[in-house]
């Protein structure tokens, strides 16, 4: 191969090389992420939610997508939710797999410019999703319905009423 057609090649390899190298997005593992359970829910996720790409993280039973500090953050093993009177929602996915998640916002007085938790109800291990505003203004709930299938490998104790 001559030496140019190398260099242009060497070039174009570069930005997908760097894409690699993004750096991880930051969280904590929740107190119960070493359940196994959570290995198998984070293995389910997709590869893209919405039209955000996976990203990896830095803590145990945890995934990403979007960019950075404005990524959507799955976390696995958190603090399972006891009863509650913040709304909760039960979400069908389209594989007809349902699941309960608390939806709370950052700010319930200014809920367009809140940052989102949704954590689901009545499973174990409890998974989370963190939603920054800058996200949740531009994309619908549907994360949700996506994740069901993921969230279908914990063990439903009980339900949204």
């Amino acid at each position: 191969m001559p030496r140019a057609a190398r260099r242009a090649l060497a070039l174009a390899l570069v930005p997908a090389a760097l894409a690699g190298c993004a750096p991880a997005v930051a969280t904590t593992a929740g107190p119960y992420a070493t359940d196994p359970v959570c290995a198998q829910v984070v293995l389910a996720t997709p590869d893209e939610l919405s039209d955000l790409e996976r990203r990896d993280t830095d803590a145990q039973a945890t995934t990403a997508w979007g960019d950075g500090s404005g990524a959507v953050v799955l976390r696995c093993g958190v603090e399972p939710l006891g009863p509650t009177t913040d709304r909760c929602e039960s979400v069908e996915s389209p594989d007809g797999t349902s699941v309960d998640w608390v939806v709370v916002a950052s700010d319930p007085d200014d809920e367009a410019g809140s940052d989102w938790t949704f954590t689901t109800y009545g499973r174990v291990p409890a998974v989370q999703l963190l939603v920054p505003a800058a996200i949740a203004r531009t994309h619908p709930t549907s994360f949700l319905d996506a994740l069901g299938p993921a969230v279908q490998h914990t063990t439903r104790e009980r339900g949204c009423l």
